[in-house]
């Protein structure tokens, strides 16, 4: 989620599985979707196929200290105190 920014996902290769709040949806090839600022959002490749994405991103701040991580299998959220 970002508090700061809108984001915006086109699928340039690929199929994406893509999780925007209670919503979720495959994109494939050409296809986008609009993540509204304060909004849950996933991205993931179910396919062995690699997926890329153009992500633009849209707000008054888009550091990376605007993201806030609810789960993170890749070991990048460090574990509250």
């Amino acid at each position: 989620m970002h508090h700061n920014r809108t984001e915006n996902w086109v699928v340039i290769k690929g199929t994406a599985k893509v999780t925007i709040g209670d919503k979720k949806m495959l994109l494939h090839e050409g296809e986008s979707a609009f993540i509204p600022k304060a909004t849950l959002h996933r991205l993931e490749n179910l396919d062995k196929i690699p997926l890329e994405i153009i992500e633009v991103q849209n707000g008054e701040y888009v550091g990376e200290d605007d993201i806030i991580r609810f789960e993170d299998k890749y070991g990048r959220v460090k574990p509250a105190n």
